[in-house]
């Protein structure tokens, strides 16, 4: 699988930004966001599962991040509102062809190349 993540940017407390996940090649069953943040290890944000759509976030951004697909296009989003400080990092998309341990990057088969992403205060 290839994935293609785009979307990042720098923007001001409390704005918003949307990443895309861009896949291709094989089919997979879980579509996972992650991010790393300088001097941190690699967090997990958010997952979707690409046939029902069940999701699951990280308890920071629940309410302000929403994962979603669109089938079709074979293609992940993650909005981001209400952008902080904190949420500075690289992004990174990730898919797995597993359903266990969905919070562990060790779990992914496949990543993308990564975007920054930088709020400012």
């Amino acid at each position: 699988v290839q994935l293609q993540a785009s979307g990042g940017g720098l923007v001001q407390a409390g704005g918003s930004l949307r990443l895309s996940c861009a896949a291709s090649g094989q089919t997979f069953l879980t579509m996972g966001w992650f991010r790393q943040a300088p001097g941190k290890d690699r967090e997990f944000v958010s997952r979707i599962n690409w046939n029902n759509g069940s999701t699951y976030y990280l308890d920071s951004v629940k309410g302000r991040f929403t994962i979603s697909r669109d089938n079709a296009k074979n293609t992940g989003y993650l909005q981001m509102n209400s952008l902080q400080p904190e949420d500075t990092a690289v992004y990174y998309c990730a898919v797995t062809l597993g359903s266990y341990l969905l919070w562990l990057s060790e779990n992914y088969n496949y990543w993308g190349q990564g975007t920054q992403v930088t709020v400012s205060s």
